[in-house]
């Protein structure tokens, strides 16, 4: 069976309605976010950060102070604030475990991992189970090449200068 191409008409409407998927779907995860900061009694950026720190020990890795620092988008002093906050609350270590010691590595507690697998677990069941599974391999694979072809597209661009600010905000 042959598809027929969509109009262009149709095409753009398809794409207006990805772009508010993808937007709204990036609200949400705010939002999850900012609850699981009020859940744990911190600002949103320190649970941001807490999320970051947490996501790369998932993948069998880590960060340092620097990349969090560009994760989130902080300074590198306000960066070593938030640190210094979540070290205090018990919530992360800072370890040297390189041959170069000035090389710092963030580690989440394990007290952290256990509140945040009770307040993420049912959320990633749902994900998992109710809506993953209802597709095939091969459509999740291309919903992959989509998202790392949109993240490229934006990390490029957001690489090139900002246009001029408009001159009735100068």
């Amino acid at each position: 069976m042959r598809k027929e191409p969509m109009s262009p008409s149709d095409a753009r409407a398809q794409h207006e309605r990805l772009q508010e998927g993808l937007r709204a779907y990036g609200a949400n995860y705010r939002e999850f976010t900012r609850r699981f900061a009020n859940w744990l009694g911190l600002h949103s950026t320190d649970a941001e950060a807490l999320i970051e720190i947490l996501t790369a020990e998932e993948r069998g890795g880590t960060l340092s102070p620097a990349r969090l620092s560009e994760r989130i988008s902080l300074s590198n002093s306000a960066t070593t604030a938030l640190l210094n906050r979540l070290e205090q609350a018990g919530h992360i270590v800072r370890s040297r475990e390189h041959d170069d010691r000035r090389v710092i590595t963030l580690r989440s507690t394990a007290r952290i991992q256990t509140l945040a697998d009770e307040f993420f677990g049912p959320l990633g069941a749902k994900v998992v189970d109710a809506v993953m599974d209802r597709y095939s391999p091969e459509e999740l694979r291309r919903f992959e090449e989509f998202l790392a072809d949109l993240r490229t597209t934006m990390t490029a661009h957001m690489a090139e200068p900002a246009p001029p600010q408009p001159s009735e905000l100068s």
